[in-house]
């Protein structure tokens, strides 16, 4: 039989990492078996639902290398088409005996029990309603014995049949809910593996229970961990930056976010190095392997994952890679301030340094604006008593260096003995009047691309502004 998993995202917001690793597993699992990747979109809370949000979904899918370019794609389904298969599968479940309809109100089921909080208890189960306007349907559970889910990660768990209440599978409107949609779509998509975050482990023995009353074979489930923040915490788009267009958006490359996604939860057997292509994880992947412990989100390996990746790329990708932050809007230099010869000189140095895309602005922008952003911090540490002593004797050297990096570190070195200071210390002011900053790319090297006409300019500012 044909492995068939499906990944089934809401587009009612932004492509959650959860989802993107979520949907890497079901990806992984369906390539190694040879079988089929379905994507369905659940697009039933209209309220909610925007179209945008489904373009965003498919188009963070392509980034991170799931698409329909591959044999193994099938989609997109979307569940509102499917609405005709959603009735039919109330239908049959009334017909059989399986499912109710029932018009108990709250405000009664409390009245009933004495508890304001307490399940339904099977009041319409023996009235024989037919449907009505405002009856919802309810799918008649057993009152003994246990509902066994076998999980690929957590084992059998045993839910008793008891404390299963008889539930809702349609609304009074007759409208089905998610648990019955859900199943008929699986059953229709022909779903052999539901692969999913453990927060839907709940509904699992009540949709295992529709499987079977349906007259199907229940897939095989696999409930993934839970992702938390530093704090231990279930990742929250309220609070924590979960969307998977933010991080590209932000400069990480999306090979290293796969990467590291796939190691959430999971580690190959080999015990080998965790930064690998995807097709080396893949090839070792097997769902049993996932942990049942909360994978931790820890954005500081992320970063120093992304930037193995950027300093792999050779010289031209890198720069290729670094063009959108080195244009408007991200820029805050004109467009015609941009050298890329220039960039092009610096882009080995910055490569070495910078963890995320985004960063390489602010590495680079004192070579293309007229005068360097000058951090208020790095001017009050670099400007130290002396530094205009430093700045004068730096600037006569640099009169009559040769312009190349050797050439401007000798003349520097000359300034410093000059003044009686290491070189260490007789940088920082330097690099704060030319860079604006006190940390950036190698000194010698900026001051040479920078040239030494602006060199020379912006030390005589920084002097006149310490004086």
């Amino acid at each position: 039989m044909t492995t068939r998993v499906r990944f089934a995202p809401s587009p009612t917001g932004m492509f959650h990492v959860g989802g993107a690793r979520s949907a890497l597993f079901n990806w992984a699992v369906a390539r190694r078996s040879g079988g089929r990747f379905v994507l369905r979109i659940e697009d039933t809370d209209q309220a909610r639902n925007k179209p945008e949000w489904v373009t965003g979904i498919i188009s963070a899918m392509a980034a991170i290398g799931i698409s329909e370019v591959d044999p193994a794609f099938e989609g997109p389904y979307f569940q509102s088409a499917n609405a005709d298969a959603h009735r039919a599968a109330a239908a049959q479940l009334f017909a059989a005996g399986r499912a109710y309809y029932c018009d108990c109100t709250r405000e009664q089921v409390t009245a009933r029990t004495g508890k304001p909080d307490a399940g339904y208890d099977g009041h319409c189960r023996a009235r024989g309603l037919e449907y009505a306007e405002g009856r919802a349907l309810r799918f008649q559970t057993q009152d003994d014995g246990d509902t066994v889910v076998s999980d690929r990660i957590r084992g059998e768990t045993a839910f008793p049949n008891r404390a299963i209440e008889d539930f809702v599978i349609a609304r009074g409107d007759g409208t089905p809910l998610f648990l019955l949609a859900n199943v008929a779509d699986d059953v229709d998509e022909r779903i052999t593996e539901v692969i999913r975050g453990e927060e839907h482990l709940s509904n699992t023995p009540k949709q295992q229970l529709l499987w079977e009353a349906l007259g199907h074979t229940p897939p095989v489930w696999a409930h993934l961990p839970v992702i938390v923040n530093e704090k231990r915490q279930k990742l929250s788009k309220r609070r924590d930056k979960v969307a998977l267009e933010d991080y590209i958006a932000e400069g990480f490359l999306p090979d290293a976010l796969v990467n590291y996604l796939m190691l959430l939860g999971w580690g190959p057997r080999d015990s080998g190095p965790e930064i690998r292509p995807y097709a080396e994880l893949e090839a070792q992947f097997d769902i049993a392997d996932v942990t049942k412990a909360s994978a931790f989100f820890d954005v500081a390996k992320l970063k120093a994952f992304n930037g193995e990746y950027l300093r792999a790329l050779d010289v031209p990708a890198f720069i290729a890679a670094c063009e959108p932050w080195l244009r408007a809007p991200h820029a805050p230099w004109t467009e015609d301030a941009f050298d890329p010869e220039v960039f092009a000189r610096v882009a080995p140095l910055a490569q070495s340094r910078i963890a995320v895309l985004g960063e390489i602005t602010a590495y680079v922008d004192f070579l293309f604006l007229d005068e360097p952003v000058t951090d208020e911090a790095a001017w009050s540490k670099g400007m130290k008593p002396g530094a205009d002593d430093m700045l004068a004797a730096a600037a006569k050297a640099l009169t009559g260096a040769a312009w190349d990096a050797e050439a401007i570190r000798a003349a520097i070195e000359a300034a410093a003995a000059e003044v009686g200071l290491k070189l260490g210390k007789a940088q920082a002011p330097v690099r704060v009047a030319v860079t604006g900053r006190t940390v950036g790319l190698p000194l010698f090297e900026s001051l040479e691309a920078v040239g030494r006409e602006r060199t020379l300019a912006r030390i005589e500012a920084a002097r006149a502004k310490l004086a």
